[in-house]
């Protein structure tokens, strides 16, 4: 019983990283008809910017997680200023090309400004382990749940509650309807994009302590939180989130008692097969047009 609470314990952990990537990949969609697959690239950007400030300036670590949020949005409006706001004539496949280039932008650049050698990242709290019926979850493990949850609440609350987020939803309902009822659309594009880079960030400085800072660290990350807007449904913000703890619970579940070699695989065949008989995911809706 403790191997399986410590099991779903650390997949909290891993659940609210993917849950931060795929928001954020999310509200790229609903807002600029766009699926991100940038996300993580650009947050992997940022983490090296993080982790840059902290290895070669010695900047404590929360003060260099604020300032890779500034730059994030610095980043996330650039892009959507430069780029994204001169494709509203472009087809949509042709947006998902431009975001897949955009990986190779932010893949290329890191190594040329940050150097080719890994960098660590150190952990918001380096040392304490709480014990839970067994379960041992370290401080900063639990830090990172609380933190992930607390993010999301406050998002959604962003969404539900504030005029920002009244006009993301209404932007994401159907943009030309938005910008007529006078819905300043592309301060709500802008703001997306720079919440998503903000979102991918914390997601980078959340893993990159299990690892090391590379061009890859944030791959995983990526085709999971994919995954889990796949999974959960493109027509909700929360159905992804629900989706991306499935997604990291379920793999760790299937890695200890199945196959500790193809839990991962397992877990992506099983997400297919729910996909083939609900396409529209978890709390997606099934869109029917009239003709």
């Amino acid at each position: 019983m403790s191997t399986f609470l410590q099991v779903v314990l650390r997949s909290l952990e891993t659940g609210g990283v993917y849950a931060l990537a795929a928001l954020g990949i999310i509200i790229i969609f609903r807002t600029s008809n766009i699926t991100h697959f940038a996300q993580g690239s650009m947050g992997m950007f940022n983490t090296f910017v993080v982790a840059t400030l902290v290895t070669s300036m010695e900047m404590p670590l929360w003060l260099a997680t604020i300032c890779g949020i500034c730059t994030a949005i610095v980043l996330g409006c650039l892009v959507d200023f430069v780029i994204i706001r001169r494709t509203k004539k472009v087809s949509p496949v042709a947006k998902q090309i431009i975001t897949l280039g955009l990986i190779m932008v932010f893949v290329g650049l890191a190594p040329m400004l940050f150097g080719v050698d890994p960098l660590k990242l150190p952990r918001f709290i380096e040392s304490g382990v709480l014990n839970i019926a067994g379960a041992h979850l370290t401080y900063n493990g639990l830090f990172n749940i609380v933190l992930g949850i607390v993010l999301m609440l406050i998002l959604f609350y962003v969404l539900q509650k504030t005029k920002m987020g009244i006009a993301i939803r209404t932007t994401a309902s159907n943009e030309p309807v938005a910008r007529l009822m006078g819905v300043p659309t592309r301060n709500v594009t802008l703001f997306a994009w720079a919440l998503a880079a903000c979102l991918g960030c914390l997601a980078g400085v959340m893993i990159a302590p299990t690892t090391s800072v590379t061009p890859n660290v944030m791959d995983s990350v990526q085709v999971n939180a994919l995954i889990a807007c796949v999974l959960g449904g493109f027509q909700t913000f929360y159905g992804p989130i629900l989706g991306a703890y499935i997604i990291a619970v379920g793999t760790n579940l299937l890695t200890l008692y199945v196959s500790s070699v193809w839990g991962g695989q397992l877990m992506y065949l099983l997400v297919l097969l729910f996909i083939v008989f609900r396409p529209q995911g978890l709390v997606g809706k099934k869109l029917i047009k009239k003709v």
